[in-house]
């Protein structure tokens, strides 16, 4: 699978898991009940795949340019250091309006959140590419 269908689902079922995770946790950490947090939940996943559709289509652009196309683990690294960094970034005012915290505290939550997803995503994007092959721009060259 390559192309826009690969990024749709790669982003969908990477978000769809994740909501699966984070919504209890904040709902037990915040008690705020499963309703409360779900929706926060939701709200982090909409701006979470927004960013993910356009910083998978930059790291694609960049990775194409690249001497060596393989997907080794620094690569991997530096993908989920720059998907969560940025995520970090864009979410953690949207936590401290939405929790009606400090934004000292919303990053700290976007942290702790930024350590599970860091992990997840190493995890998640090494399966995903097993199960769907990785995308054309880290396929060798056939020159």
């Amino acid at each position: 699978m390559q192309g826009a269908a690969r990024k749709i689902l790669q982003a969908i079922l990477y978000e769809a898991v994740g909501v699966l995770f984070v919504a209890p946790s904040l709902a037990l950490i915040y008690e705020q009940g499963m309703g409360y947090s779900t929706l926060l939940s939701l709200v982090i996943s909409a701006v979470a795949l927004a960013w993910n559709m356009l910083f998978n289509g930059l790291f694609e652009w960049w990775e194409r340019r690249q001497p060596s196309r393989h997907r080794n683990w620094q690569r991997r690294l530096l993908h989920s250091l720059g998907f969560e960094g940025g995520l970090t970034l864009i979410l953690t005012p949207v936590i401290g309006a939405w929790l009606g915290i400090s934004l000292w505290l919303a990053l700290v939550t976007n942290l702790g959140l930024f350590v599970f997803f860091f992990f997840y995503s190493l995890v998640f994007q090494w399966i995903f590419d097993r199960v769907f092959d990785v995308p054309l721009s880290a396929q060798p060259r056939s020159d």
